[in-house]
């Protein structure tokens, strides 16, 4: 896992230099560049070594043939496969690289090299026979790749700080993408929060000529369809089983210490158990928080340590623990730093502190359950659009009642939040409700705390059209659940998840890998029948019958939590004053993005429990200072 970067286009070569040192802690283990003045190509790249940790693995790497090059961000996790055949053709190699197969793989396929790879990636490789720049990111999107396409001239990176050191970026705002993370606290792809600055979509790849991209196409989509399969459940359990465990055994391959997440819930338990079966000789380390302090009841949390606890001692692994409390907040500007994005979560708080943890224990490479509740179900969303069966068929009119009555029950309480979520939007057609379920505030709001030129900038913009355009590629007849699952994939953890745990490893030099994503377990989770999945309450109901017996009961079928925080109490009392600050008239008016009075209204309907809107507040000051960060100064900094 690295930093990439590069350009194609009338550039100056010492851009390359600024841009891989911007993004040196993704690659504190050396760094290189490679440029051609006769084609205005150019490629950097930071490395952090996990295969292959000699200096043959120095990236930009040159094919022996000298006819490509390329810059490139993951790990290939088939390459000792792909490399076996390559030798049977005749292929020679020089390193123990999966950089170097991917090349040599480019050499033997080109661009259709796509389909043979399992793996996390993103890479860009320049061809100096065809005299053009080839890019793809990964199937699900696990490592992040973004780019600028302006008169001609072209800019990639893993991440956007390093593009704004170019002055080809110019400091504008995407109105769409900030309505998005008042709606849903993040952006779906392909826009950012800057305009001309795209994420290229997860399975997704480009080709550049001359500084245009020439052709763009997917090469991956999460396959789900409409008809699944027939299998028992004792079948599909076992089969649960052991593709989770092959999943694991195949990300833990490294030249370097193997760690891995663990917060006492299902996803990360399974993850550490089967790592640990496959690591017989080594004990691996596994990392988790302690988050002290007061709010967790009212938000409907429970503390993740004592779970964390029992499985480590019930697995025999050694667990550190980082201790944490509302004082991680005091780490907010650094974290948006290195999100890139001003994404109003502060789980990634938790994931930088652990990844740090990990990197001061001499652990380069950290396992992590995400992805578990994304493909077997999970979430509350998920039950609350299973539960629609019982009212979806009631004709508009009542449906609108039940939206209505919803909005009396108070929303400051778990069960009050509950019950307004699942009806609130119940009067929308079916794909719109299915989207609703990922809003924080609804169109109205969002257009109420924004200022008169940012309304103005968005017109009659609709924050549901991106997701609504998602699902109108899936056909109709797929099942809601599974609809919601595809946007979960598609959008949730690319957009959300996934950006923050890269770029919260990164930060620290540390590669977290996510086995609960790979392909083959994917495609048989889409494949289940969807009582498998959301069965009643439960949700994974096939993945908690599949470690019936490999972990204790009680971590089973515990409360769901995560790596969570209490930011509804702390935005009440720890954090107010700096909420206060950051909101104040005088900031909000001097941005020009919201309106003063829109936000107090919000902020007393909030406190009162007429509304729940702790997170949309809490969107508005990150992006406040992300603005800060990103626009403000002549270099992104903190």
């Amino acid at each position: 896992m690295c930093g990439i970067a590069g350009y194609c286009g009338d550039f100056d070569s010492s851009l390359l230099n600024e841009m891989n040192m911007i993004q040196a802690h993704r690659g504190p283990d050396g760094h290189g560049i490679w440029f051609e003045s006769e084609n205005h190509i150019g490629l950097a790249h930071s490395r952090l070594a996990i295969i292959d940790i000699s200096s043959a693995g120095y990236q930009p790497m040159v094919d022996t043939s000298g006819r490509a090059v390329i810059t490139y961000n993951g790990e290939i996790y088939n390459y000792k496969e792909l490399r076996h055949g390559l030798e049977s053709e005749g292929y020679q190699f020089e390193s123990d690289s999966d950089t170097e197969v991917l090349l040599k793989m480019y050499h033997r396929y080109g661009s259709d090299l796509l389909a043979y790879l399992n793996g996390i990636f993103a890479f860009a490789v320049w061809d100096q026979e065809k005299k053009e720049l080839f890019l793809a990111r990964d199937g699900v999107g696990v490592k992040p790749l973004y780019y600028s396409a302006v008169n001609d001239s072209f800019l990639f990176a893993s991440e956007i700080k390093a593009l704004m050191v170019s002055q080809q970026i110019a400091r504008r705002l995407n109105y769409h993408a900030i309505a998005s993370h008042l709606t849903y606290l993040w952006s779906p792809h392909p826009n950012t929060v800057i305009d001309g600055v795209f994420k290229l979509e997860p399975g997704q790849a480009m080709i550049v000529r001359r500084g245009v991209i020439a052709r763009k196409w997917v090469f991956y989509d999460l396959p789900y369809q409409t008809e699944l399969r027939i299998i028992s459940e004792e079948e599909a359990a076992l089969e649960t089983r052991r593709l989770v465990s092959q999943a694991v055994q195949r990300q833990m391959m490294s030249d370097v210490p193997v760690g891995a997440f663990l917060s006492g819930g299902l996803d990360s338990s399974a993850v550490v158990a089967f790592a640990r079966e496959h690591s017989p000789r080594h004990r691996i380390q596994t990392f988790s928080i302690d988050l002290q302090g007061q709010g967790l009841a009212g938000e409907g949390l429970v503390n993740d340590l004592p779970y964390a606890l029992k499985v480590a001692e019930h697995l025999d692994v050694d667990l550190k623990v980082v201790k944490v409390g509302a004082e991680i907040i005091q780490n907010l500007e650094r974290m948006l730093y290195h999100l890139d994005e001003p994404q109003a979560d502060p789980a990634p708080l938790n994931a930088l502190f652990i990844s740090r943890l990990a990197a001061e224990q001499g652990v380069k490479v950290l396992l992590s359950g995400a992805g578990g509740d994304d493909i077997f179900t999970g979430y509350r969303r998920h039950y609350a659009l299973a539960q629609e069966r019982y009212w979806s068929w009631l004709p508009l009119f009542l449906r609108k009642g039940l939206s209505g009555v919803s909005s009396l029950f108070p929303s400051n309480s778990p069960t009050g939040r509950r019950v307004v979520k699942a009806f609130k939007y119940a009067d929308f057609d079916r794909d719109k409700r299915i989207a609703s379920y990922f809003f924080w505030l609804n169109r109205d709001f969002v257009f109420d705390v924004l200022s008169k030129k940012s309304r103005e900038s968005l017109g009659g913009y609709d924050p549901a059209l991106p997701l609504l355009q998602t699902l109108a590629a899936k056909p109709k007849s797929l099942h809601p659940l599974n609809k919601m699952l595809y946007l979960e994939g598609k959008h949730f953890l690319a957009d959300h998840n996934l950006n923050y745990t890269d770029k919260a490893g990164m930060a620290e030099g540390v590669e977290i890998r996510v086995p609960l994503l790979d392909p083959d377990l994917i495609a048989f989770a889409a494949s289940l029948p969807l009582s498998y999945k959301q069965k009643g309450r439960s949700g994974k109901y096939i993945f908690k019958k599949a470690m019936k017996g490999i972990l204790p009961e009680e971590v089973i079928h515990r409360p769901k939590t995560g790596f969570a925080a209490p930011l509804r109490y702390w935005l009440q009392n720890e954090l107010k004053e700096m909420v206060d600050d950051v909101l104040s008239p005088g900031s909000i008016r001097q941005r020009g993005i919201f309106d003063y009075e829109g936000i107090s209204r919000l902020r007393k309907m909030d406190a009162n429990g007429k509304v729940d809107a702790a997170y949309p507040i809490f969107s508005m000051v990150c992006m406040e200072l992300w603005c800060r960060i990103f626009i403000d100064r002549p270099v992104p900094g903190y």
